[in-house]
């Protein structure tokens, strides 16, 4: 197969519209898109990643008009985070309307449902002839990618067609809030920080006991992700590291002595940005070892904390 690279809106949403799969910016990292009609393009993303058929995908929406098609009985506490947050980098897991493919759910009866805020996604999105089912746009397991040539590195061949736009601007993927049950609670950490929830609904919860043998109810909750093939070691700032050979560091301190490769980030937002890019420039270039500074459980840190703990196989 081969893999169209546009910069046009109009071709990728005519692509995706005819039943093919294409990847798209958005702010937080690419996805990757199919029509939720569309079985078989459904099926063909689960393919291409080597993604597991249990792991539901987030439907992405342009306008809220579209939300009755997807989502039934959203509650008060739903429409305060739409009203606060939508359009950007929030994902909320609402019941399901009986009309969205189990395919795209995992066979649950909720759905995750985002409106993004990049403007290639928004016209790519208002484009398209209906919601568009996509989680990231990567081989399942690896770093998410942040921009369109790490979607081409990873899926040349695999999908129909690439809308090039620039690298994400947040690099995070969605913070996701499950507004399905009596309270809202944070299943996936992000940009959109616990304490910024805490501001619209004060009664939010984080998921402090999930239970990894039910199906998971978002992306990023049951199976490995974001690693690269380097092996990442948590550090703190106050350590005395030793540092093996052929190894990289990034973080918000200075990088241990020994290291040639190495991004010192000024602040929590550069460090979320650049993190999985970051994993991929070692991977590229042989890296066996990546020390990645641990931040603290609060705002981004949250975010980023829970993505390198995730990488290292410590949750």
């Amino acid at each position: 197969m081969q893999t169209t690279l546009t910069d046009s809106a109009e071709e990728a949403a005519a692509i995706l519209n005819s039943g093919r799969v294409v990847a798209f910016p958005t702010e937080t990292v690419y996805g990757l898109g199919a029509s939720i009609y569309h079985p078989e393009a459904i099926k063909r993303v689960f393919q291409a990643k080597g993604r597991p058929g249990d792991n539901p995908l987030i439907v992405h929406i342009y306008s809220l008009e579209q939300l009755a098609d997807i989502a039934v009985e959203i509650n008060s506490d739903a429409r305060k985070l739409i009203d606060r947050f939508f359009p950007g980098p929030l994902t909320l897991v609402l019941k399901k309307n009986p009309l969205i493919p189990d395919a795209v759910t995992g066979g649950l009866a909720t759905v995750g449902v985002r409106c993004p805020a990049n403007p290639v996604a928004r016209e790519f999105l208002r484009l398209s002839a209906c919601p568009v089912a996509a989680p990231s746009a990567n081989l399942s397991g690896l770093p998410s990618a942040t921009s369109w040539e790490a979607v081409y590195e990873d899926l040349e061949g695999k999908i129909d067609c690439v809308l090039r736009g620039n690298p994400s601007s947040i690099g995070l993927e969605s913070t996701i809030v499950d507004c399905s049950g009596s309270k809202p609670l944070l299943l996936r950490a992000g940009a959109i920080t616990f304490e910024q929830l805490q501001t619209v609904v004060p009664e939010i919860a984080t998921n402090t006991n999930p239970d990894k043998q039910a199906p998971p109810k978002s992306p990023g909750l049951k199976y490995p992700h974001y690693a690269p093939k380097a092996a990442i070691i948590l550090c703190h700032t106050d350590e005395t590291r030793s540092v093996a050979p052929s190894s990289a560091y990034i973080g918000l301190s200075e990088p241990p002595e020994g290291i040639s490769l190495f991004k010192r980030c000024q602040n929590l937002e550069e460090y979320g940005c650049e993190l999985f890019s970051f994993f991929r420039r070692c991977d590229s270039k042989g890296i066996e070892r990546i020390y990645c500074e641990l931040p603290s459980n609060q705002g981004l840190g949250r975010a980023i904390r829970d993505r390198l703990m995730r990488a290292a196989g410590k949750k």
